[in-house]
């Protein structure tokens, strides 16, 4: 019999504030923010140790990737519906006459089409699987990670590691 179980690490410090503008359809949003809440869960067996991960290791690799995150515009650098382009220390965002022009430290460009809380999930648990093949995690044969915008209201994203 094979059995997985489960850490998931929530909240605590687990967090950021950012601003965005998603595209919905072919409209895009007015620049916005949201305190993000992010919560993690990986499966996988039990180490030689007995745990399948240690939380603060968890907690450790979630909070990098929220602190990265934390007080910057973020920018979905593969948008295919904004006009996006790196002009020295600022970046300029393009949509239907409308520019705006943000400078490059208060920017986090990410390889993304939208800045949905589903793909803000996708870009937080690739980071942190990442971290998990690094740390020599081979135990752990899953990840899910969620984005709550406000309370009530979040996406996610879940994939084997194997």
């Amino acid at each position: 019999m094979n059995v997985e179980r489960h850490v998931s690490v929530d909240r605590l410090r687990l967090k950021f504030a950012a601003a965005h503008m998603a595209t919905l359809g072919n409209e895009l949003e007015p620049l916005h923010g949201h305190n993000y809440l992010v919560r993690c869960r990986v499966d996988g067996t039990l180490t030689a140790d007995r745990w399948v991960i240690d939380f603060a290791a968890l907690k450790t690799y979630v909070r990098e990737v929220c602190d990265f995150l934390d007080h910057h515009f973020l920018l979905q650098e593969r948008s295919p519906l904004l006009d996006v382009a790196r002009d020295g220390e600022a970046w300029i965002v393009s949509f239907r006459g409308r520019t705006y022009r943000f400078p490059a430290t208060d920017v986090r460009a990410l390889p993304i089409e939208n800045t949905t809380a589903e793909l803000l999930a996708e870009y937080i648990a690739e980071r942190v699987a990442e971290r998990l093949t690094a740390g020599g995690h081979g135990n752990i044969a899953r990840i899910a990670v969620e984005v709550e915008e406000m309370p009530g209201q979040a996406g996610g994203y879940a994939r084997d590691l194997a």
